[in-house]
C-alpha cells in the first residue's frame, strides 16, 4: 500500500429497473472533505495509455463509470516512508467498479483503457491549475523498472 491512498467501497442498491449508487457527501463524509473537493469533472477516452502525472498540492478521487481501466500509482514523494512504491488497480464496469479512489498529492498516477471507451468521474481538491500538472515520462527508464505499463 502507499501511505495515504484510501478506497471508499460504494453500496449499489438494484432492482428490476437498473440501480442507484451514491458516490460522495462532499460535506460530511471525511473521505472527501479532507482536504475538500472543488472541482468535479469527466473525462472520455477511447484507447491507449495516460501516465505519468502528479500534483504537488492538488488530491484526486477517481470513479469508473464506463469501461476498464488498469490504475498506476507510484509514490513520488520526498520523506514518504512508501517512496517509489507501486500500487496497481483494476476499476470499471468489467473489473470493479464498486470503488472511488483517493489519490495524495505528490502520488504519480496514470492509466491505461483496458476496454474502451472509458468515462470517468473524477474529483479534485483545486480547481484547475496548469501549474499543478506535473509529467513524468513512462518510459524513462528509473520510472519503467518501478512500473511496466506493458
Amino acid at each position: 500500500m502507499i501511505a495515504g491512498v484510501e478506497v471508499k467501497r460504494l453500496v449499489r442498491h438494484e432492482d428490476e429497473r437498473g440501480f442507484f449508487l451514491e458516490l460522495a457527501r462532499l460535506s460530511t463524509d471525511p473521505f472527501f472533505s479532507d482536504p475538500g473537493v472543488a472541482q468535479v469533472s469527466t473525462a472520455l477516452r477511447r484507447a491507449g495509455l495516460v501516465a505519468w502525472h502528479l500534483h504537488p498540492t492538488q488530491v484526486d478521487w477517481w470513479w469508473v463509470i464506463e469501461g476498464d481501466l488498469r490504475v498506476g500509482l507510484l509514490d513520488r514523494r520526498d520523506g514518504s516512508p512508501t517512496r517509489d512504491q507501486v500500487a496497481e488497480y483494476r476499476m470499471g464496469e468489467r473489473s470493479d467498479q464498486g470503488f472511488v479512489l483517493k489519490i495524495p498529492a505528490g502520488v504519480a498516477h496514470g492509466y491505461k483503457v483496458v476496454h474502451g471507451p472509458i468515462r470517468m468521474l473524477y474529483l479534485a481538491s483545486r480547481t484547475y491549475d496548469p501549474a499543478e500538472e506535473l509529467r513524468l515520462d513512462p518510459s524513462d527508464p528509473e520510472l519503467a523498472k518501478l512500473y511496466d505499463w506493458r
